[in-house]
């Protein structure tokens, strides 16, 4: 039976916390992957601490967006931390998407639509003219286009994205219930898979309070 993949996010720069979410975390049931973001790998241990990590799918969450030259440099320069996933935002455009690409080697590279955290309003006041589904497509043709290796998405879109883009589907924004947080387009674990999510990005669902009766529930929630 296929198991259903999630990366466990470390959304903290507390050592010991981040230990302890590993430690409970852990379950033969799913595969499980963990990501950092900038938060940990700007903070005075967390580098050092994910250069340490074995045997552990490592997602680092840095979500690049800069020129094409700063773009692969920030990537040679985590090169040694030798990361499964590394993000960079589409909207930095084709010519520095193609050329992170070239030097990401082992490490696949995700290409980051809309952030879940905006909806149609948000987007209409950054300057954008086009709504979130329009533009997550656009933006799935120039991953395509780069030739990353996977998207993250908000599971609403997954079967935009999967028209234009056959590469692995990443999908945050992920609840049991209808407390949001500062998540503006979610889905449940199961309605994210049943859309066709590869991996689904799951944070305080199952960091916050009882870590191993978290992950109970959500194995749960998917048999």
């Amino acid at each position: 039976m296929k198991k259903n993949k999630i990366f466990v996010a470390c959304d903290s720069n507390n050592i010991n916390k981040v230990k302890e979410i590993i430690q409970k975390t852990t379950n033969s049931k799913i595969k499980l992957g963990y990501k950092f973001g900038v938060e940990f790998l700007n903070s005075k241990q967390g580098r050092n601490f994910v250069s340490k990590l074995q045997k552990k799918i490592i997602f680092a969450d840095l979500k690049l967006h800069d020129i094409p030259n700063t773009c692969v440099s920030a990537i040679k320069a985590i090169k040694d931390l030798k990361v499964n996933y590394l993000t960079i935002h589409i909207s930095s455009g084709l010519e520095a998407l193609k050329a992170s690409k070239t030097v990401s080697g082992k490490t696949k590279l995700i290409g980051v639509t809309v952030l879940t955290s905006l909806n149609n309003e948000a987007l209409k006041q950054i300057g954008f003219d086009k709504k979130v589904k329009r533009l997550v497509h656009h933006q799935a043709k120039l991953a395509t286009k780069a030739k990353l290796d996977a998207i993250v998405c908000s599971a609403q879109e997954v079967d935009i994205v999967k028209k234009v883009f056959k590469k692995e589907i990443i999908t945050p924004g992920i609840r049991f219930d209808n407390k949001t947080n500062d998540q503006k387009r979610t889905l449940t674990p199961k309605e994210a898979f049943q859309n066709g999510s590869d991996w689904l990005v799951i944070g305080r669902p199952i960091t916050q309070g009882n870590i191993k009766k978290n992950i109970q529930k959500l194995i749960d929630h998917l048999s």
